[in-house]
């Protein structure tokens, strides 16, 4: 569930909201007017971790130690 906040509340209160939105996960709507201006949404962490992240996307076919005469002739 969204919560809207005026820009005056949200300019007085910004910090702690930028923590409540990280902690939360819940966007803000920030009204002026009553009118919905912008909104304040967590950002998406990625993962840190690059070792391993291409695990199972390469295949090996035939010998990787035979020389590349043989290996091409082989396969072709």
């Amino acid at each position: 569930m969204d919560e809207y906040m005026k820009a005056g509340q949200f300019k007085a209160k910004c910090l702690k909201v930028m923590d409540r939105v990280k902690r939360t996960r819940r966007r803000v709507i920030i009204t002026k007017r009553n009118v919905p201006i912008a909104q304040l949404v967590p950002i998406e962490e990625k993962d840190r971790v690059v070792f391993g992240k291409l695990k199972g996307t390469v295949h090996i076919v035939g010998d990787l130690l035979a020389p590349i005469d043989e290996v091409w002739d082989a396969n072709h």
